[in-house]
């Protein structure tokens, strides 16, 4: 795609959406939920950090992000709250992710998106704006990232009533693939692509966040196998591919694009079989060509499966434009070396 720009019409609607969908990173200062006013400060460390009781836990920043603090997330990783930077007097997503040393994958995921994310400088990836020092370095438990603000998410988006119109869609498919561009040109694989993880603003604009499984290709340690969530996960990923390419967040992609058009997830799985069956229901039983690039044990695995013929897409999604049908036919072939690159 050349080019973009955001849809002229029912700007209103997604910014009544964005308001009615907080989450994650909220890019305008949001409004205090009922009981949350007066979340407890106390200034600690000489007046230097501000610590914040939220929910019983304790969320210790620098006294530059200034009241009111409001939680607006919360994960497996810890919680996320907005508050207004003093110094730049922008509203930013502050992260916690407590004890993130405690074990090595948690220790090393934060890293790896620190690094990547200190490194990229694009409008379609969500940028760092600081990260909080400890007030002792011997204590130094809990990391603190502040991000850009966003107002939601396309996950939110997906599951809300907002209408969204073929440009809307075409708009947000344009955004993720311009923004991948980048990240692959980086010899970065994103390998984590979901809706939840493609923050929005008002304004429609689209960034990709959460670069916690990114993975540089040049590095020689051994591909992570569980490393895309489940329903965005490409057959290769499935199988136990340790040798994959970009070709993977291209099949996420294709994913997020058909549910933004039909509403709901393309291949809900409930777990690893599953989810291989209902590809395979859509695209068909793969030919012996297509099989090559697995190992052995793969290859056989797939031989005593049910044969399966492949769906029409156009008959299965009628409402779906023949030109976005046609995109993601190609962004969802079996063999990865057959898979429409995101150049």
């Amino acid at each position: 795609m050349e080019g973009g720009g955001p849809p002229q019409a029912a700007d209103t609607e997604m910014a009544e959406a964005a308001q009615q969908q907080p989450q994650h990173h909220q890019q305008h200062p949001p409004q205090v939920a009922a009981g949350l006013e007066n979340i407890p400060a106390t200034l600690s460390h000489g007046g230097r950090f501000i610590q914040y009781n939220i929910f019983g836990n304790i969320f210790e920043v620098t006294a530059k992000y200034k009241p009111p603090i409001m939680p607006i997330g919360k994960g497996a990783y810890g919680i996320v709250c907005s508050a207004l930077n003093s110094e730049t007097n922008e509203h930013v997503a502050l992260k916690k992710i407590a004890n993130a040393f405690d074990n090595k994958i948690d220790a090393k995921r934060t890293l790896r998106e620190i690094k990547l994310l200190r490194h990229m400088d694009h409008e379609n990836v969500v940028a760092i704006r600081d990260i909080i020092p400890p007030p002792q370095r011997e204590c130094f438990n809990d990391v603190y990232i502040a991000y850009e603000l966003m107002d939601t998410d396309l996950h939110q988006i997906i599951r809300s009533n907002q209408a969204l119109s073929e440009e809307h869609c075409q708009y947000f498919l344009y955004q993720i693939l311009r923004g991948l561009k980048y990240i692959h040109s980086a010899n970065v694989l994103h390998r984590d692509l979901k809706p939840s993880n493609l923050l929005l603003n008002a304004n429609c604009d689209l960034k990709i966040c959460d670069f916690g499984l990114a993975r540089v290709t040049s590095e020689s340690d051994f591909m992570t196998e569980y490393v895309v969530t489940r329903w965005y996960r490409p057959p290769e990923l499935l199988l136990n591919s340790s040798d994959y390419t970009a070709a993977i967040d291209v099949w996420s992609v294709g994913c997020i694009f058909m549910e933004l058009m039909d509403r709901k997830p393309l291949f809900p799985g409930r777990d690893h079989v599953h989810q291989l069956r209902l590809l395979m229901e859509l695209i068909g039983t793969p030919s012996e060509a297509e099989l090559e690039f697995l190992n052995e044990n793969a290859k056989r695995y797939i031989r005593q499966l049910p044969l399966y013929r492949r769906e029409s897409f156009t008959e299965k999604f009628p409402n779906v434009h023949p030109l976005a049908i046609d995109l993601v036919e190609k962004m969802l072939t079996f063999d990865p070396r057959q898979r429409i690159t995101g150049d």
